[in-house]
């Protein structure tokens, strides 16, 4: 069949990106950890038999956009999959992101012929290394932050392979845990591959072909249109990180933005160089923070799939920490390096969209992991949250206050639920008033939120961005306040502590996470008194 009208094809687009969600629905409801099922802390894809991205459910950014560049990786990295087959992946350097995301795959095939792949990526609690939660704040090699594990088969032909599952579990110190979100994410996955089957026999296999097909066609051509609106030229910016957890030198992020017709190109040259500390970023996540950011000064609404970046190219230098090689540590390469390479391209793009782009959100994902012993049972526990800051202001309204910004969409721990959870007392949440940048339309305000270890000694990491270097504001908008890190011990005396850092928390002794604001926008003397008016009475100046 090579036609397809355009309702067959706008009614095939949204049963995928049905399939996707439900994916994403089975795997929030049937997971263990409260990092899944309740911060939704995972993603899910479907790709062409091609290894194209045809939909995913709208979670978490910096998962999706890396796994269009991860898929092709892992498929050149193993043998064809068979019915059946399941791979399990979370090298960083083969189509991982870092090594608490946990990727699997799996081959969709109606009457003996692969019609495509369903995936899904979740964030697990711990998967060994040298600190609980695997998100250590000083490592300098991947191997301190956990097992790596290369696309192995945790089920070939159906039969699961007892002996992958048991090696996974034998080096992570939570294993029931982490057994029951990989169940999870397998629920899911068959979900996906049950749905995908049940559509090609209502389209038949060869509809279905041709309607993948003319999606990525029809985003490509929708992307091309958007780009050919923008003005041709170069645009620069430059923004950096505040250090790499092992030395205090800032870290360069540039950007050169280039756009031809209906081409556009992003230009990573000059930007840091391989770094000791666990900043690195591999390529896709550097693709994924890029793509995202493209999509905001375009057109959000573009249906995302391997279509939409077919006429942007990414070129990053060699021996640069976004594009990390082995055995480079990589763990906040994710969570905080992807924040700041979006930040940069947002800012070149402000030159030539400024009505679509905002200024600076608090570009970090405040990552405080916890671990130890529960006192209560015996066993150990392992906490990861990401903490919401500031939203930038936009050129038509003020910052969102206490919100996950651009590179992650994840919920928080509710309260309860934490501290049902673990031994662990939250006994401050609330908004950081006069944190947002000054304009006419405010920066979102960051937020505070204090954790307490109840009756056992833990082990704490952070990992953070933001606390030297500010959100910057856009179109004469102030810069926010910076975020900060304090530890006060139980009679009350408070030491500020590092944005990356990791230590041994006493015995009811409390850390606290101080999230950035975002920039400001606009001038602020062009602020309507009746907006400042309810800034004082909401206390939030």
């Amino acid at each position: 069949m090579s036609e397809i009208d355009a309702i067959t094809l706008e009614v095939l687009r949204n049963g995928l990106q049905s399939i996707a969600e439900e994916m994403g629905a089975v795997l929030k409801n049937t997971s263990f950890s409260p990092n899944i099922k309740e911060r939704m802390d995972a993603s899910c894809a479907i790709f062409d038999a091609q290894g194209e991205l045809v939909a995913q459910a709208e979670h978490v950014p910096v998962h999706l956009g890396s796994m269009l560049v991860a898929l092709r990786q892992i498929l050149q990295a193993t043998t064809p999959l068979e019915d059946g087959d399941v791979v399990l992946v979370n090298d960083p350097f083969i189509g991982g992101a870092h090594l608490p995301d946990i990727t699997l795959l799996g081959g969709v095939f109606h009457e003996g012929e692969l019609i495509g792949y369903v995936s899904t990526r979740a964030h697990h609690s711990d998967v060994g290394g040298m600190e609980p939660g695997s998100m250590p704040g000083r490592s300098t090699e991947v191997y301190q932050e956990g097992l790596v594990i290369p696309p192995v088969r945790l089920y070939r032909k159906g039969e699961r392979q007892e002996d992958v599952m048991a090696l996974v579990l034998a080096n992570v110190r939570t294993p029931y845990e982490r057994s029951g979100d990989l169940n999870a994410q397998l629920a899911a996955l068959r979900t996906g591959q049950k749905r995908l089957q049940e559509l090609a026999k209502k389209r038949s296999s060869a509809q279905l072909k041709a309607g993948l097909t003319a999606l990525l066609d029809y985003a490509e051509r929708r992307i091309r249109k958007r780009i050919a609106e923008l003005p041709d030229g170069c645009y620069v910016a430059e923004d950096a990180l505040d250090n790499d957890g092992v030395t205090l030198d800032p870290v360069p992020v540039k950007v050169a933005i280039t756009i031809a017709g209906e081409t556009l190109s992003i230009d990573f040259a000059g930007s840091g160089g391989a770094l000791k500390g666990n900043i690195n970023a591999v390529t896709p996540m550097t693709y994924s923070a890029t793509f995202y950011a493209i999509k905001i000064f375009t057109d959000p609404e573009i249906p995302v799939n391997g279509g939409t970046f077919r006429p942007i190219e990414i070129c990053i230098p060699e021996n640069c920490f976004l594009n990390a090689q082995r055995p480079a540590a990589v763990c906040a390469g994710n969570t905080e390096t992807t924040h700041r390479v979006c930040d940069t391209v947002l800012k070149a793009a402000a030159q030539f969209a400024p009505d679509k782009v905002h200024a600076a959100s608090q570009g970090t994902m405040n990552l405080i992991g916890v671990g130890g012993i529960d006192p209560r049972n015996g066993r150990p526990y392992t906490y990861i949250e990401t903490i919401a800051g500031g939203e930038g202001g936009k050129p038509w309204g003020d910052g969102t206050d206490g919100v996950q910004c651009n590179m992650t969409n994840t919920m928080n721990t509710p309260v309860e639920a934490l501290e049902i959870s673990y031994p662990l007392r939250v006994e401050c949440y609330e908004f950081r008033n006069g944190s947002g940048g000054a304009g006419k339309h405010r920066g979102g305000l960051g937020v505070t939120r204090s954790v307490r270890a109840i009756g056992h000694e833990a082990r704490v990491s952070l990992s953070a961005e933001r606390r030297i270097i500010p959100p910057y504001g856009l179109c004469g908008g102030k810069s926010s306040q910076v975020g900060a890190h304090l530890l006060v011990a139980a009679g009350k005396q408070t030491t500020e502590l590092p944005g990356k850092t990791t230590f041994s928390l006493a015995p009811d002794h409390m850390v606290v996470v101080q999230t950035p604001g975002g920039g400001g926008w606009g001038n602020p003397e062009d602020r309507p008194p009746d907006a400042i008016a309810a800034d004082w009475l909401d206390e939030k100046m």
